[in-house]
């Protein structure tokens, strides 16, 4: 890191206590320059220090004054302003529970959603071409009301949370954690929001054991999610759990539902 100082050499005369005699004035130096702060010519010459009334039965005392100087961003220079950090994110969020200007409603297996059209539109390009694109027309609309077939009320309350806010969404713990992201990953999908699928990818990463592996995998196969895929065969790699895998009901309508999965067991126990 970069270091500037100012620094002064003065001559010291302990006996008489007299003030300093500076040799030099302060003068200000980059010590991250390549001679590391070194200027040997700059400082007194031996004849003149030989001559030099500060030379006292062969020695002298030398004082050093050093003042390390910080260079200031004149951006943060002031310490009597405080700048909050960013609270956009709490700002959306609380429109989306005041439900205040919404202009689309969704109906999703029996219950009502109200949101912002923009709002959405700008977080997904598949609600953007939902209701302003061309698949506007298309899209099952009835009284004004979008109906979202095929997806939980849960995960979708938890993936309208994620896209007003950006940040992880709440899964209770107690209610089949495991299944509540397999749902939210599926949503996240549908919708193209990325960042919240890898969120629901590194949660199931660390939910994967030998009840869940096999609805886990045949996830991570329909919806191309690779890291979880890795995650879901090194589990199966370690000793004794295929076994222990391969004995749960779900094993065999996996091997019926993703054949490449099969494929892709052989080949990692290969030898």
């Amino acid at each position: 890191m970069p270091v500037k100082a100012k620094y002064q050499f003065s001559f010291i005369d302990q006996a008489d206590k007299q003030e300093p005699s500076h040799i030099r004035k302060l003068n200000t130096y980059d010590f991250s320059v390549k001679d590391n702060g070194r200027r040997t010519s700059e400082f007194i010459k031996k004849d003149v220090l030989e001559n030099s009334e500060h030379l006292k039965d062969d020695s002298f005392t030398i004082r050093c004054d050093v003042v390390v100087i910080k260079d200031v961003d004149k951006g943060t220079a002031s310490s009597f302003v405080t700048v909050p950090p960013p609270d956009m994110q709490r700002h959306f969020g609380d429109l989306l529970m005041a439900k205040e200007g919404t202009d689309v409603t969704f109906n999703v297996g029996g219950e009502t959603f109200t949101a912002h059209r923009c709002v959405l539109a700008a977080r997904s390009r598949v609600f953007k071409a939902e209701l302003f694109g061309p698949m506007k027309e298309g899209s099952m609309v009835t009284a004004g009301v979008v109906h979202v077939e095929d997806m939980e009320a849960r995960a979708f309350r938890a993936m309208l949370k994620f896209i007003y806010s950006d940040s992880e969404p709440e899964v209770d713990k107690e209610d089949y954690e495991d299944v509540m992201w397999q749902h939210l990953l599926a949503a996240a999908d549908r919708y193209d929001l990325q960042r919240l699928k890898l969120m629901c990818e590194d949660k199931l990463c660390g939910l994967i054991n030998v009840n869940t592996t096999t609805t886990i995998l045949a996830l991570a196969e329909c919806h191309r999610c690779d890291g979880l895929k890795k995650a879901c065969y090194g589990f199966l790699g370690a000793p004794g759990n295929l076994k222990a895998v391969a004995a749960t009901d779900g094993f065999d309508h996996l091997i019926r539902s993703c054949p490449s999965v099969l494929k892709e067991l052989i080949a990692m126990l290969a030898p």
